[in-house]
């Protein structure tokens, strides 16, 4: 099969692999859409990925085409979405309810083939049956709505909350999405694109900004989540949160990416700060709202593109062009 691979780091190309072929509790998926994130910029750098080469894409969704043994009712012909998450089931994280966390965490498109391919392999437990009204290409949406519902969960946001977000891309846009409906009194976001933050505008945010400092909210917000994972957007909402108030790390920063925190501001503000990692409990949740139409998949995904412009892919993604890109094998 046609399959996009991440050789070495720094190099993605389009090649031929072999068809996988499923065991016990497995499916294969043929792909309608793979959906691209920042993720897979980092493997692409050489981060995250235990080893390359690697064919990425763990936001996809597709029809099932085989299934091994002890499927779970899963048969040729279901229309799925796939949850990418790995858990070993064993480690103390796993245990306890945080199988985010796991010891040993793993995940389709990141330590194993991902979705970036014309057929993906699955365990038959992460694939989440979808209703007919959801079109299959706009459901590559539904793993990332999951990581903003997994935030969500982590912020336990209070109802009339004033909430700040950095980065209007596809993640900063779902978060707004969650926060208008999670009974947020006011919702502003930054970026530097104006691009980006017209759409912001579109789907009803507040207030738009190229710098928190232009919205002239001295007390700063009642949460605060950085969408974006640069250096300078995080170390400029850690002094935006007020007093009481919650700072989330919701982006994907670079393993070298530091800030500074001020100790005794934090004590004498009871601020809070804490951090989302990927999915938990929140993918079927997820895939319910999308059916509901929560997100509006023409107003996320700006570009869709064949398997073989998965390079132009990374690359307009990297330069920050357009909103969600998908490929469409």
């Amino acid at each position: 099969m046609r399959a996009a691979v991440i050789e070495s780091p720094g190099r993605a190309v389009l090649a031929t692999v072999p068809d996988p072929v499923p065991g016990p509790g497995e499916v294969v998926v043929e792909v309608a859409a793979c959906g691209l994130c920042g993720t897979d910029l980092h493997i692409l750098q050489g981060e995250f990925a235990p080893s390359l080469p690697l064919v990425p894409g763990h936001e996809f969704a597709g029809e099932v085409v085989a299934t091994g043994g002890a499927a779970g009712g899963l048969k040729a012909g279901d229309r799925v979405a796939v949850d990418p998450s790995l858990y070993c089931h064993a480690c103390r994280y796993c245990r306890t309810g945080h199988a985010n966390l796991c010891d040993r965490w793993a995940a389709i498109g990141v330590s194993a083939p991902g979705g970036a391919a014309e057929y993906a392999l699955a365990p038959a437990a992460n694939c989440v049956k979808l209703p007919d009204h959801v079109g299959l290409q706009d459901a590559a949406l539904i793993e990332p709505l999951s990581c903003a519902v997994r935030g969500y969960d982590v912020l336990s946001a209070r109802m009339g909350a004033r909430v700040l977000i950095y980065g209007s891309g596809t993640m900063g846009l779902m978060m707004l999405e969650l926060a208008k409906r999670t009974g947020a009194a006011g919702v502003d976001v930054v970026d530097i694109s104006p691009e980006r933050l017209a759409t912001a505008r579109t789907l009803g945010c507040s207030g738009t900004a190229a710098a928190a400092g232009e919205f002239g909210r001295p007390g700063g917000w009642d949460v605060v989540i950085d969408a974006t994972g640069n250096a300078a957007a995080i170390q400029d909402g850690l002094g935006r949160v007020a007093k009481a108030g919650t700072f989330l790390q919701f982006g994907v920063a670079d393993y070298a990416t530091t800030a500074v925190i001020e100790p005794y501001r934090i004590y004498n503000r009871e601020i809070t700060i804490t951090g989302s990692m990927a999915v938990l409990h929140s993918y079927e949740r997820a895939a319910d709202l999308f059916a509901a139409g929560v997100i509006d998949p023409g107003v996320f995904i700006s570009d869709r593109l064949p398997l073989e412009g998965y390079p132009e892919a990374l690359e307009r993604f990297a330069a920050g062009k357009g909103r969600k890109i998908v490929v469409v094998p």
